[in-house]
This record gives structure tokens, sequence and C-alpha cells, in this order.
């Protein structure tokens, strides 16, 4: 990763998180159409471009490590409470005990799937013969940054947060994934670990993705708004258009 792509990994969920005091916004039907775009996208690259790598790569067992990932991502959700999916909950608890645990998740995430992404390129280089070596995964976790920073933004917020403490929050916030990024290049270029890493992000990615997906039915009525089958649509197509 150059530092320009650990400037856009941070930057992106500091913008996510400003964008709640610019624009005084409170998210609603907006937000939601943005995780739909968010969560087709992270649904579109995780298929089209991670999978792939992952189940053509000569080690085995990568499998277990999907679901893996899918379990750990289900567990975050249990003390992030879903804010990555744009769930904004304030309950009656105290709102440190509120921030500690919800920071707590987040960042667990973040770092996780932070590690893979310097080393990414070197591993689709050797999984993939065509010549362009996008760094796919780490635009899918700036696009799943921004909603997620904003629904953080916006719960600190509505707890009663200052300004400066919910700075302070998503700073390090937006610390984990480069810092998970960093971790990795200590390692170097160990490609049994690396694609260890991707089948982990590819399990939390499916969990992630299919749970905005699901969500997009708010009246559980197993029908979604045509704004938001169209959001899901645009992510998908710019998804597919990446593999050319």
């Amino acid at each position: 990763m150059s530092i320009f792509d650990y400037i856009l990994l941070f930057g992106s969920v500091l913008l996510g998180g400003a964008a709640v005091f610019i624009f005084e916004w409170r998210g609603g039907r907006s937000l939601k159409l943005v995780l739909s775009f968010s969560g087709a996208y992270i649904l579109g690259i995780t298929v089209l471009h991670l999978m792939p790598g992952v189940f053509s790569s000569e080690f085995q067992n990568l499998e277990y490590f999907v679901l893996l990932g899918f379990v750990i991502q289900l567990m975050v959700d249990q003390l992030s409470q879903g804010v990555e999916h744009g769930h904004i909950h304030v309950h009656e608890s105290s709102k440190w005990a509120l921030a500690i645990q919800v920071m707590l998740g987040l960042c667990i995430h973040a770092y996780l799937e932070g590690l893979p992404l310097s080393e990414y390129e070197f591993f689709h280089a050797h999984h993939h013969a065509d010549e362009h070596n996008h760094n796919h995964l780490l635009w899918g976790v700036v696009i799943h940054k921004l909603p997620a920073a904003f629904a953080l933004g916006l719960l600190l917020r509505e707890a009663g947060f200052k300004q400066s403490r919910i700075a302070l929050f998503l700073i390090i916030f937006a610390s984990m994934s480069p810092l998970g990024a960093y971790t990795t290049t200590l390692l170097g270029n160990n490609l049994k670990l690396l694609s260890q890493m991707v089948a982990i992000v590819v399990g939390s990615f499916l969990h992630i993705a299919t749970t905005i997906i699901f969500e997009a039915d708010e009246n559980k009525q197993h029908r979604i708004s045509w704004p938001k089958i169209m959001a899901i649509a645009v992510g998908l197509g710019i998804s597919m258009l990446t593999t050319h």
C-alpha cells in the first residue's frame, strides 16, 4: 500500500464521521440507500474478486477460515450493536459503557479487515493471470467505512458526547484498519497466512453485505423499495465493471 492508500483508508472514516456535523444530517432514508449500495458493492467484490483468489489457492482448508470470518463478525456485532450495518440505537445504559462496547467491536472489526490490505496486491497477482493489479479490497473497505463512520458519529452524538470526544473516537476507529495493514507488512509476503486472512475477510464481508441487503426490507414483508433496488443494482454493477 502507498501512503495515499493509508490516507484514503484513514480519511474515509473522518469524512463519514464529519458529515454528521457538517450537514447536521440525521441519516434516515438517505443512509439506508447508501448502505444498500455499499452492501451490494461489498458483495460484488467479495464474490467476483476475493472468493476466486481464495478458492484457487493451493492451500487447504481455507473454507474453514471463511466460516471463521463469518462467526467472528457475528460475535463482533454483539459488541458493536450493528453500527457497521448502519444501526443507531441509543439505550438507557451509561453512555460511556455504550461507547466502550461499540468502539471495542468496531475496532476489532476494522483491525481484522485491515490485515490483508497491505499485501493484497501480492495476493491478487499470485492468483490472477491478468495484468490489472487493483486493490479491490481497499476500495471495498473504504466504501464500507463511510456509512459505518457516519452511523458511529450519529450514535455518539445522540448519546450526548461532545464533538471533541466524538472526534477522538473517530480518530481511534480510523486508525484501526491502517494499523492492521501495517501489521501485515511486518510479516512479509507470507502467502499462506495472507490467503487465510483474505478468507476471514471474505466471511466477514459475506455477513456484512447480506445483513445490509436483507435489512433493506424494512417492513419485513419480503418487499424492497424501488430506490433501494436501484442502489443495490448500482453497487453490483460497479463491482462487475471492476472485473475488466
